[in-house]
């Protein structure tokens, strides 16, 4: 007799190979339309599933996880990032949690750099010029930016991503420094060229770059806020493709409004883009597009794969996250 197949409640559309791969393997009910699921779809799929795949944009909270049947025993989220989902409320429901670390590290560097150069070169500046028909041919003194080589930048948190970015950088000539919870090893710090400074407030106020490359938890909620945002100089930009409940957003808009930091690239919002921020030739924003490529995407979807069909043979999946990990 064939045993009873995992159920899977997918909460979003995910790349056609995986959802078909998920399909294959498990009894798998697929999201029909691209919209986040509401409150009331979120407590269905919770209370009927064996597995949920959710994704950053589900909130899936203790008043959710605490409406979970017996049924569910693994949240596999689809995404790095786990700040969306109470990882403790859920371990001690005996649900465990997994995630998808390490695929997007390459393309969100890969953005990163390209938020540095739009906002210190001008470049969106530039394309609105052109599509506007404005543009009346060359000027010595047009759209003049500044050049990264020989600029310091300060990485908040060198890790997978931080790491990812520090290669790039120094290959445009920029200079790595870095603050994290805890040094890294001498031999990394080598490799990368990478300064460390114990202090993120000296850090913050030496550099011209700022790159936001930690996770969002409890302890950095507001790292970036409004006392160290103005310790920046104030030709100093700031980039985040991380999360944005790390920066202050609204003490930031205030600052670039006012020129007190010369400009920002965010690819990542406290809760959308604040509608001040668009007004600003100083501030490149983004669609969250960080881990956007058709090869990550697919990556991920393996690594929900793989998590879920080693929880399914018995095993603890590869990605499990534990509260001590955050």
């Amino acid at each position: 007799m064939p045993t009873e197949r995992l159920s899977v409640v997918v909460t979003r559309r995910l790349p056609e190979a995986v959802e078909a791969r998920l399909a294959e393997l498990f009894d798998t009910t697929l999201r029909e339309d691209d919209t986040p699921m509401t409150r009331d779809e979120l407590v269905k799929a919770i209370r009927g599933a064996d597995v949920l795949v959710p994704t950053l944009s589900d909130t899936i909270d203790a008043g959710l996880i605490a409406q979970a049947g017996d049924k569910l025993k693994l949240i596999a989220n689809y995404g790095a990032g786990v700040d969306h989902i109470d990882v403790a409320t859920a371990r001690q429901r005996g649900i465990l949690v997994s995630n998808t670390p390490g695929v997007s590290a390459d393309d969100t560097a890969d953005m990163t750099m390209a938020l540095i150069l739009s906002v210190t070169r001008r470049i969106p500046e530039g394309l609105a010029l052109m599509q506007s028909g404005e543009w009346h041919g060359w000027s010595p003194t047009a759209l003049m930016g500044g050049r990264v080589a020989g600029r310091r930048l300060g990485i908040l948190g060198l890790g997978r991503i931080g790491q990812a970015v520090a290669r790039r950088a120094a290959a445009f000539g920029m200079q790595i420094h870095y603050h994290n919870r805890k040094r890294l090893r001498p031999e990394i710090e080598e490799a990368l060229g990478a300064t460390y400074w114990e202090s993120l407030d000296q850090m913050v106020a030496r550099m011209d770059v700022i790159s936001v490359n930690c996770p969002h938890t409890p302890s950095t909620f507001h790292l970036m806020n409004a006392r160290r945002l103005k310790l920046m100089k104030r030709d100093a930009v700031i980039v985040n493709t991380s999360r944005g409940e790390v920066i202050d957003e609204n003490a930031l808009t205030r600052m670039l409004r006012a020129g007190e930091i010369a400009g920002a690239g965010l690819d990542v919002y406290e809760d959308g883009a604040n509608p001040r921020l668009r007004e600003l030739k100083n501030v490149v924003l983004l669609p969250h597009m960080g881990s956007a490529t058709v090869e990550g995407r697919i990556e991920m979807g393996e690594k929900v794969l793989v998590n879920i069909k080693t929880f399914d043979d018995g095993h603890r999946p590869p990605d499990q996250v534990v509260p001590s990990m955050l």
